[in-house]
This record gives C-alpha cells, sequence and structure tokens, in this order.
C-alpha cells in the first residue's frame, strides 16, 4: 500500500457534495422516528423546542462558517480551539468528537439491522448489523469523490422523501388532501388540552434532546478542505445546510403536529415514527415499507457520513501531534488510510460483540453511548469560545472575516449563556444525569490527558529557548 505523509488530503468534493453531507449527518433515525416520542411527551408546544434548537444551530453553523472562511481546517473546530484556548481544548473536543462518530456508527447499523431482519426474518439482526457495518465501511475506503456521489445519492433519497412529505402534508392541512383520517387545518395545534397540555417541563426538556438531534451540520467545514476552493466552498454550502435544515426539520415538525394528535398512542410508541403515523392517517398505503426504507437509507447515509467525519478528525489530530503520526498518513488517493480503519473498528468489533450473548453486547453499546449524552452541546459551547476569541484577535491584528457572526459579541455571549444553563439544567433532571456523569468522566480524563501534553509542550520549547548570561560590570 503506497501511503504518502500529510498533507495528502483530495480535494475532489464539490458544493453539491458538501451540502448533502451535511444533512446525511443530521437527518437520521432521530428526525424520522424519535420526534414521535418529543411530542408525545410536550404536546404541540413540541415545534418551540425545534425552532429554539433550529435557531441555536443556526447562530453555531455561523459562527463555525466564520472561522472556517478565514482559516479553512479538517479538524474544523477542533482546530479553531486549539487556537482560541489552548491545546487541552482542542485535544479534548476532538477526541470526544471522533468518539461520539465511531460509537454512533455502532448504533445507525444495528438500527439498519433491524429493518433488513424485518424484511428477512430468514437471517439474524446480528448477521445483518455484520455485514451492513462491513459494507459501510468499505465505501469511505474510495476516493474522496467517489465517496461524496454515494453519500449524494444516499441523502437525496432523504430529502425526497421529506420534500415529498412537506407538499402531502401541507395539501392535508389546507384541505386539498382529502384521503385518510387526519384533521385538517390547525385545530390538533390546541384541541386535546391546549398547545402545551403537560406544562413548560417537558417542552424544556424536550429542547434539550432536540439539540442533540441537530450535531452534524458542522461536517460541511471538516469536508470543506477537501473541495478546491474550500473558503467559497464553506460560504455557499453553510448558507444552504442552516436553511434546508430548518426547513426539513421544523417545517415537517410543524405539519405532523397538524396533523396528528399529540396524544395519539401509536405516536409514542417506540420505533413506529412520526411520519409513518402522520401518512397513515393521510391514508397513504404501504407506509410501513416506505418508511423503512428512508430510515434504512438514512441510517446507512448517517453511517457513511459519521464514518468520514470521524476519520478526518482523526487524522487532524495526528496532524497537530494529538494522535499517533500512523494516522496522518494518506494512500495516492488522497484517503487517510488508516484513520479510517481505526475510525470503523469500533463499529465492527460491537457488530462481532452482537454474536456473543453472554457479554450483552446491547447493555455494552448503551453503557458506551451514555459517554456521548452532552458531546453535542459540548461542541457548540467550544466553537462558541473559540469564535469570540479568534473574532477579538482578529480584530486587534485589523482583519476583516469574510463571514460575520451577526450582533457580536452580544448574540456570542448569549449563545454561550444558554448553552451552559442547558449543561446544568441536565445535571438535575433525572434522565440526563447518567448522561452527565458519563460524559463528565470521559471530559475530564480526556482533558486532563491534554492539559499534560500542552505542559510537556510548553516545557520543551521552554527548553530550546536560547539562554544569554549576564554580562559582567567591570
Amino acid at each position: 500500500m503506497q501511503t504518502k505523509e500529510s498533507p495528502g488530503l483530495s480535494q475532489a468534493l464539490k458544493t453539491r457534495h458538501l451540502t448533502m453531507m451535511s444533512i446525511a449527518g443530521v437527518i437520521g433515525a432521530a428526525l424520522f422516528v424519535g420526534s414521535g416520542g418529543i411530542i408525545a411527551k410536550a404536546g404541540p408546544a413540541a415545534i418551540l423546542a425545534y425552532i429554539a434548537g433550529g435557531a441555536l444551530v443556526v447562530f453555531i453553523m455561523r459562527m463555525l462558517g466564520e472561522m472556517a472562511a478565514s482559516s479553512p481546517s479538517t479538524g474544523s473546530f477542533s482546530t479553531y480551539a486549539e487556537r482560541a484556548i489552548g491545546r487541552w481544548a482542542g485535544f479534548t473536543i476532538g477526541w470526544l468528537y471522533w468518539w461520539f462518530w465511531a460509537l454512533l456508527m455502532a448504533w445507525e447499523a444495528y438500527i439498519a439491522g433491524l429493518i433488513l431482519h424485518e424484511w428477512f426474518p430468514a437471517l439474524s439482526v446480528n448477521m445483518f448489523t455484520l455485514v451492513m457495518t462491513l459494507f459501510l465501511c468499505s465505501i469511505n475506503f474510495m476516493q474522496v469523490r467517489k465517496y461524496g456521489e454515494v453519500e449524494f445519492w444516499f441523502a437525496l433519497i432523504k430529502v425526497v422523501a421529506i420534500s415529498a412529505f412537506i407538499i402531502v402534508g401541507v395539501a392535508a392541512v389546507m384541505n386539498f388532501w382529502q384521503g385518510g383520517a387526519a384533521t385538517a387545518g390547525f385545530s390538533n395545534l390546541t384541541a386535546h388540552g391546549g398547545f402545551m397540555p403537560n406544562g413548560i417541563g417537558p417542552v424544556l426538556i424536550a429542547l434539550l434532546g432536540v439539540m442533540f438531534s441537530f450535531l452534524g451540520a458542522e461536517i460541511v467545514t471538516i469536508a470543506a478542505s477537501e473541495s478546491k476552493n474550500p473558503v467559497q466552498e464553506t460560504r455557499r454550502a453553510i448558507k444552504s445546510v442552516v436553511w434546508r435544515i430548518c426547513l426539513f426539520y421544523i417545517g415537517s415538525i410543524f405539519l405532523i403536529v397538524c396533523l396528528v394528535p399529540w396524544n395519539d398512542p401509536l405516536l409514542g410508541q417506540a420505533g413506529y415514527g412520526s411520519y409513518r403515523r402522520t401518512l397513515e392517517l393521510l391514508g397513504i398505503p404501504g407506509v410501513q415499507w416506505v418508511m423503512n426504507f428512508v430510515v434504512l437509507t438514512s441510517v446507512s447515509s448517517c453511517f457513511v457520513s459519521g464514518h468520514y467525519t470521524a476519520s478526518r478528525m482523526l487524522y487532524s489530530l495526528a496532524q497537530r501531534g494529538d494522535a499517533p503520526k500512523l494516522f496522518k498518513q494518506t494512500r495516492a488517493n488522497g484517503t487517510p488510510i488508516f484513520a479510517v480503519i481505526a475510525s470503523c473498528s469500533l463499529a465492527v468489533a460491537l457488530a462481532v460483540l452482537n454474536f456473543f450473548e453472554s457479554l450483552r453486547p446491547k447493555d455494552i453499546l448503551d453503557l458506551l453511548m451514555n459517554t456521548t449524552g452532552m458531546i453535542a452541546l459540548l461542541v457548540y459551547l467550544v466553537i462558541a469560545i473559540s469564535q469570540l476569541r479568534l473574532r477579538r484577535q482578529m480584530q486587534q491584528s485589523g482583519q476583516q472575516p469574510e463571514i460575520k457572526m451577526w450582533l457580536f459579541p452580544g448574540l456570542t455571549y448569549l449563545v454561550i449563556f444558554f448553552i451552559s444553563a442547558c449543561l446544568i439544567a441536565m445535571m438535575f433532571i433525572a434522565e440526563y444525569q447518567v448522561l452527565v456523569v458519563s460524559t463528565g468522566i470521559a471530559t475530564l480524563v480526556l482533558m486532563s490527558i491534554g492539559l499534560v501534553l500542552q505542559y510537556k509542550q510548553k516545557a520543551k520549547l521552554a527548553a530550546a529557548r536560547p539562554r544569554f548570561k549576564p554580562l559582567r560590570r567591570g
């Protein structure tokens, strides 16, 4: 295998690849299936949680766009955190982010295995999970342009499905769609106990869950470094990604709460899905099979996108000396081969572990997934703090960013305060306390290692400085 030292990444990604990759990372089972449980708990007011979460991701993407347009980097916010806060911050958030996507790949493969087993019950869920893991991992061993094409078509299926859902949903709300038992108009927003039937508490808890579902939009700034014109492609892709995510998430959720009573017993049933229930009430035949296909392509797309993202973050960490040098080697086609192998090893190991029921593999996966519970908010917080400091550094040097965060610094401070408040609130909510402890321990371990590395780096630089003896008088 022919390798070379970095820099060696390809520059073959186009705007459409970057846009679809970000959409692929964000839109998955959380929207098609998980949103039903959120609506069932918070009622129609769940739309407020999605609006707030959408606004947060818009601000975060604007901040990230400002930094990425000024200095495109494969490490994205991890690199900016190192420059703005310190090496320990870039090290910590980079490894946490890699851990998040490496674990999420295993979860997405398991969901794919469940769907395929439902279609072909002759083969076990475990076998399908392993086959899908190996198949989807193989895509990232290709040249990045080919990977971009595969991901583009994967993500396009999701975009077409959501667009069709929105068109049918709007027609139903406006009473142009006459089929099924769904109620036209906006009466479901207040008909069953009011707009906020269970009070503000479930809405705030829903907001915490919603914010995690948006993680993945930042992939565009990681992938932009593999395009021919990173600054221009970053600017285009960020603008496109923001409005599409808001439309797909907020638009579709609004239609669901209009068409389906929030207390529908099937809406909150685990694994059923809000999209499926809505289309059933609209009288569309074969909904279960259609939605299973859409969810299968969605989780497959998220898997491939997550694998790409994890490998590039690991590559960036190796470039900065925060991971073994082996991971910054690339093949002749620009693929960071060892980073790709390492990033899928955890998913493959967990897929193999499924065959040993005595080891309780599902419990192990759940335990590991708990360590990723707060990572989304930590990433957002690091991005906001980094943008605040780097913008001030640019102002002091007389530079002007090509993309500017709105209402700086007031809006940046507001985002930092909001995220900090959410992190504190999670400590007092029972269903999030396990996540807080698990992710907190993982963060502290990585932070300690990062601080040691930073201390050693400073000591090494200090030792390398020339020392001058004082002149003697007389």
